[in-house]
């Protein structure tokens, strides 16, 4: 692998973990603008997080292309755990995605009565998935010392 390649690679599981956070707070505060009324900031809010998460999704796998799987280097109850929440993450990643596409697809037709009921389902996925996401990442790469 090349240099280039090389610094690309380590450098997107920081990129992502931080994606995935801000994804997170941007759909928080999307859910916040919409109770509170506010439709077009809601609307610009979670339109950024699912941008986020796009992005997010990009990264992860051209850092998986470039650097492959990486298993979890620790042991014992800190194996455990890690490896409880990144099932529990990659299961609920999956259905996260069609989810949230189904849940915006609905607002983008307005059809928001639809929406706001998938929206209640959605919305818990999606903030556990990318939480996850940012405790995957501190266990692997800053606890456990992966590269």
């Amino acid at each position: 692998m090349s240099g280039a390649a090389a610094a690309l690679g380590a450098a997107l599981p920081g990129v992502n973990a931080s994606l995935n956070a801000l994804s997170a707070l941007l759909a928080l505060a999307g859910f916040a603008a919409i109770r509170r009324g506010a439709r077009t900031l809601h609307r610009r809010l979670m339109l950024g997080a699912v941008t986020t998460s796009a992005l997010f999704l990009v990264g992860y796998l051209i850092r998986l292309a470039l650097t492959g799987v990486h298993r979890f280097p620790g042991a014992g109850l800190l194996r455990a755990v890690y490896l409880a929440v990144l099932g529990s993450h990659t299961l609920l990643a999956a259905l996260a995605a069609p989810l949230v596409l189904a849940t915006l697809a609905l607002a983008l037709r307005a059809r928001f009565a639809a929406h706001r009921r998938l929206a209640r389902a959605t919305l818990p996925v999606w903030l556990y998935v990318s939480a996850t996401g940012v405790v995957v990442y501190v266990l692997l790469y800053r606890v456990a010392g992966a590269s």
